[in-house]
């Protein structure tokens, strides 16, 4: 239960490191970011079809529960996005302007969005499996940054201070340690379920990219460097998989 707190504090944490960046450079174009969102999917794709999905299909009568599971996991992202008011586009909607509550609102629905992030790291953390928790944490963290940057942008161009902005997108960060909380518990109740608890926390994932990231990432222009920054996430996870196992 520490370990999983303590990584998910880390990878929730990580948010601030996107506000950092917004406070430190003096802009960030459009093209940059949707590379970033673009990697940040490879990377939440190859955490959940690898480093969770496959351990999953390769447990005895696996296949029933991990299908199961991926449904669940997709339903309950589907369901928190409910849960807060639709925003369109879901990642940075402006890089200029002045609405605060449109930037307090994006902080919000990221707020919820870390809910199955850090259910992930604690069914990692609780399978037992040596090294799933550490490189299910550093796939979120490494995802976390581009949300960062969600959150701090549109404070920002509210005309938020620095200081302030890097606070909200490091708070929006902090609700993984108590999801982490609920999973290692979800972890332990499971017992012979593991299989149904990695692959709701792969369905989730999996659901985030596809639904959000990969989609606004193209939104603005029909450039190639989301797919390049994506499959480079991608690469970089399941090197880092092959290393901790």
């Amino acid at each position: 239960m520490k370990a999983a707190l303590l990584a998910s504090l880390l990878a929730g944490l990580a948010t601030g490191l996107g506000g950092v960046m917004i406070a430190l450079l003096p802009r960030i174009s459009r093209r940059v970011y949707d590379t970033l969102l673009g990697f940040s999917a490879g990377v939440m794709l190859a955490a959940g079809s690898i480093t969770l999905l496959w351990p999953a299909l390769s447990q005895k009568n696996g296949i029933v529960p991990v299908s199961l599971g991926l449904l669940c996991g997709a339903l309950l992202v589907y369901l928190l996005e409910l849960a807060v008011p639709h925003l369109e586009p879901h990642f940075a909607p402006q890089f200029t302007g002045r609405s605060k509550r449109l930037g307090l609102l994006m902080a919000a629905a990221l707020t919820l969005h870390h809910v199955p992030e850090g259910l992930a790291i604690g069914v990692a953390f609780g399978s037992g499996t040596k090294g799933l928790g550490a490189i299910v944490a550093v796939a979120i963290a490494l995802q976390n940054i581009p949300e960062g940057l969600a959150v701090a942008m549109p404070l920002r161009a509210a005309g938020f201070s620095r200081a302030r902005a890097i606070a909200w997108a490091s708070l929006s960060g902090l609700t993984e340690p108590l999801a982490a909380a609920v999973g290692v518990w979800f972890a332990g109740k499971l017992d012979g379920m593991m299989p149904f608890g990695m692959a709701l926390a792969a369905g989730a994932m999996i659901f985030v990219a596809s639904d959000q990231l990969i989609p606004e990432s193209h939104a603005q222009s029909d450039s190639k460097s989301p797919s390049l920054g994506l499959i480079s996430g991608f690469v970089l996870l399941a090197v880092l998989t092959k290393i901790a196992f």
